[in-house]
């Protein structure tokens, strides 16, 4: 799998992500080690958790596979913190108390002495950004995280971090696919601005640019499910269902599938280092890891553009 620098810093990665969000829910840990072996076996270095992921059991099962099926060294570890975990006085926001009780427990599942990756998993409006930054400053001087980074964040709210950081801010997660491109408006021209890598998140639409959902709902998907048929249902739309369509021409025309086409759409977009990448199970994943192989003509990435396309407005595009 090619390698990537991430944002404007020595740390390189794959071009793809391994997103592990399911492990410990939909995913069970066995399946969650054929994940892995999978990933790093296709070249794979970067997975990608977080502290609140089945309530800490993700990261958990991350780190005994660590310690018994894949070598530490082979792994870019990236986490976050922010997400509210216990009602305790540190138990979440973006505090410096808080920041750094969640890293001590990150520490503590993954079983490991750093994390590659450490990231503010969203923006908390109730603390001074300084006190924010100066968590970070003290895990990487501590020796306890390598590099950081920010996801969930606006456009304003990635310039002003990236700005008064005494440290890089090296990468953003955030939504982008064919069917959200709001981040285009603001977040990407803000991180390519700064030097901070884009780690996209859902880069197939939640599952619809697959293509599952255009004929109903399959029983055994994510939309039929009580718990995420709402995370699914915001992507069922009108101009969801003609970008899809596209897609599926295109994914025809050249042999492969929509999944392939949707991810190379967005892995090579602009500022983007490597999209985040879930899958319930091995099956899924190696859907994914076939995209790798995949570089759409022009022609195919202008038409995927055109039907895809979003309003842009004063002052995004200005002067006009």
């Amino acid at each position: 799998m090619e390698k990537r620098q991430l944002g404007r810093s020595g740390l390189r990665v794959s071009r793809m992500a391994l997103g592990t969000m399911s492990w410990g829910g939909e995913t069970d840990a066995d399946e969650a080690a054929s994940q892995l072996v999978a990933f790093v076996d296709a070249g794979g270095t970067l997975v990608d958790t977080a502290d609140i992921y089945a309530d800490g059991e993700c990261e958990r099962i991350l780190g005994g596979l660590l310690a018994d099926l894949v070598p530490r060294e082979d792994v870019v570890i990236a986490t976050k913190a922010v997400a509210r975990r216990t009602d305790g006085p540190f138990g979440g926001g973006a505090s410096r108390g808080a920041l750094l009780s969640a890293l001590d427990g990150s520490l503590r599942r993954l079983g490991v002495d750093h994390i590659d990756l450490w990231q503010l998993h969203a923006w908390d409006d109730t603390v001074p950004l300084a006190e924010t930054l100066s968590a970070l400053d003290h895990a990487v001087t501590s020796g306890k995280v390598r590099y950081v980074g920010v996801s969930n964040y606006s456009g304003w709210q990635l310039a002003t971090a990236a700005a008064s950081s005494t440290l890089p801010l090296v990468s953003v997660q955030a939504e982008y696919s064919l069917v959200e491109r709001g981040v285009e408006r603001e977040v990407v021209p803000a991180a390519l601005h700064h030097g901070v890598g884009l780690l996209p998140w859902a880069p197939l639409g939640r599952g619809v640019l697959t293509g599952k959902y255009r004929t109903g709902t399959p029983a055994d998907s994510r939309g039929a499910s009580p718990t995420y048929a709402g995370y699914v249902e915001q992507h069922r739309t009108d101009r969801a269902a003609r970008i899809v369509e596209a897609v599926s021409t295109a994914a025809d025309g050249l042999g492969t599938s929509p999944l392939a086409v949707a991810l190379a759409w967005v892995r090579d977009r602009p500022g983007v280092v490597a999209p985040v990448v879930g899958a319930r199970d091995t099956g899924q994943l190696t859907g994914s890891l076939a995209a790798e192989e995949i570089v759409l003509p022009n022609a195919i990435k202008a038409a995927l553009d055109d039907v895809s396309a979003i309003e842009f407005g004063y002052p995004e595009r200005w002067p006009r």
